[in-house]
């Protein structure tokens, strides 16, 4: 897929019943309200589910300034980092024992390697994300346009079945995780 944000937008649109846009900065009310809406809307969907598509992985920045108290190093995160779901060091992206202070990462490890969901660009978007998207999109752009709650409501419940629908389409795509370093399974041999 190669959607842009204004063509995401004006799918949304189209679905609740509202004239397409061609650009954020037309003088309408449907472009006022995508304006103010698609980003907010795309970063909830995005870090609300680790997103196969969207997932990263990054060796950060060590900061020369350290936290105050409770860990040694602070790192920055990156700027695409819409939610973080793991820190490891070396090899491992995960284990490592942090807390995120605003946009940073503070730890005790002397490196880091963060797992993470990125911002990635529309036209990365595969076609399931797209119509979980679209759906959530028209969902939130219904009432200010529209003045219904009960089109509001339906479009609501159409987006939560696209939503489930793309979250079973993307857990298809992962390797089913098995224990690692149990002891109970290292015993039997």
């Amino acid at each position: 897929m190669s959607d842009t944000a204004i063509e995401l937008c004006s799918k949304a649109l189209i679905k609740i019943g509202a004239k397409s846009i061609t650009s954020f900065q037309e003088d309408t009310a449907e472009s006022e309200v995508a304006n103010q809406l698609y980003e907010p809307t795309l970063q909830n969907l995005l870090a609300s589910y680790p997103w196969r598509f969207a997932l990263t992985q990054k060796t950060l920045a060590r900061l020369a300034e350290n936290p105050i108290s409770d860990y040694q190093y602070a790192y920055q995160l990156p700027n695409d980092c819409v939610r973080v779901l793991s820190a490891g060091q070396n090899v491992k992206s995960s284990g490592l024992n942090y807390k995120i202070v605003g946009q940073k990462l503070y730890t005790n490890a002397e490196s880091v390697v963060l797992n993470y969901i990125c911002r990635p660009e529309e036209n990365t978007f595969p076609p399931f994300f797209v119509d979980a998207l679209v759906g959530k999109l028209a969902a939130e752009f219904c009432l200010p346009l529209t003045e219904s709650t009960t089109r509001t409501d339906y479009v609501k419940k159409m987006s939560e079945t696209s939503i489930a629908t793309a979250r079973l389409v993307d857990s298809q795509q992962n390797v089913n995780s098995t224990f690692q370093d149990f002891s109970l399974i290292e015993v039997r041999g």
